[in-house]
């Protein structure tokens, strides 16, 4: 009994622990309480109440060391957002809420197909807007998750500040493993920062009001920059091989329109020469494919920091813009009837 007893714990030790409660003597929690306490002035005794109910997680670090936009080639990573489901769902979300997706674009100019597709691409619209707790998420990787941690623990810091503003228990939201929150998955600072009430009854709600939720995407778009009525990105090739050194995917406006063709960049585009653009290589296991991004294309990037991630909300957008054939419409004609 003893031997068998003895194997168990010591199999136990070997796997990893899948969570932990934060330990608030740890001196780099403790010193995160106190500052919460001095420079936001909130109760010592709330904020420790709701940091040490905090559980750390390996699975949060896993799942952030190993992001699809860094392990997935494009074509892999296209099919996991460009399916036939995800474009029929988009169409009738598109269509339920046409109303408010038009309103918003009309006034801030950012396409209700993009605000679609953003809401799409993160939660499934709305469906799948993450199973972790928010404060786990914030707090394994504000504390136990080295190579981030000052950003995440500046995350945690807004995050129980927002709690505070938007009067929520900040025990039971839930969001994605990096923390991120609601149908748009705005993180804790874009939250306080870019979250707008749409539907102007005095509380803004990003997991269930759609009028707040799009409102909230178009303003984030608009403060980032986005330009009315110009296009996202332009499919491009190559000719000339020396085009491959060409920096590529820096998520910069580090060239022009007509640097890049002067380069062997060959796109269809109507903005002038001067205009600022992004070359973007899409390597795959058959054939490298290539985008130019233009200034639209950069600002969905600042959304998340991928161009795959870009393309990928350009291409769902185009598809739910795209009109769906009516199939009791009569069919048109091969040619002109009345012609001889």
């Amino acid at each position: 009994m003893r031997r068998t007893v003895a194997l168990i714990l010591a199999a136990a030790l070997l796997l990893p622990m899948a969570a932990r409660a934060l330990d608030l003597e740890r001196p780099e929690v403790h010193s995160f309480v106190d500052e919460m306490v001095d420079r936001h002035h909130l109760d010592r005794k709330w904020v420790e109440r709701v940091v040490g109910a905090a559980e750390t997680k390996s699975a949060i670090v896993d799942a952030m060391s190993k992001p699809a936009e860094k392990v997935m080639q494009w074509a892999a990573y296209r099919r996991i957002f460009l399916t036939e489901q995800r474009i029929r769902d988009g169409r009738a979300f598109y269509a339920e809420h046409r109303a408010q997706l038009e309103d918003a674009a009309s006034r801030t100019g950012v396409p209700g197909e993009i605000i679609a597709a953003i809401v799409g691409v993160e939660t499934f619209y709305g469906t799948k807007t993450g199973r972790y707790r928010v404060l786990d998420a914030l707090a394994t990787l504000a504390f136990d998750y080295p190579a981030r941690a000052p950003y995440f623990r500046a995350e945690l810091e807004q995050f129980l500040l927002l709690s505070r503003e938007a009067a929520f228990d900040p025990l039971k939201a839930t969001g994605s493993y990096a923390g991120a929150m609601g149908a748009p998955q705005f993180m804790p600072r874009s939250y306080r920062s870019f979250a707008r009430d749409g539907d102007h009854d005095g509380h803004i709600d990003l997991w269930s009001d759609w009028a707040d939720i799009i409102e909230s995407v178009a303003h984030y778009f608009v403060e980032h920059g986005w330009r009315r009525g110009e296009p996202v990105f332009a499919t491009a090739q190559l000719w000339d091989p020396d085009v491959e050194e060409l920096p590529a995917n820096r998520l910069e406006l580090g060239q022009s329109i007509g640097s890049l063709r002067t380069r062997g960049v060959e796109f269809d585009s109507t903005l002038a020469d001067d205009a600022k653009a992004m070359f973007v290589a899409l390597r795959d296991t058959e054939a490298p494919t290539y985008r130019v991004g233009f200034h639209n294309f950069w600002v969905i990037t600042r959304y998340n920091h991928s161009a795959m991630y870009a393309l990928a909300v350009s291409e769902l957008a185009s598809a739910l813009a795209t009109p769906v054939p009516d199939p009791d419409a009569a069919p048109v004609p091969a040619t002109d009837p009345a012609a001889p």
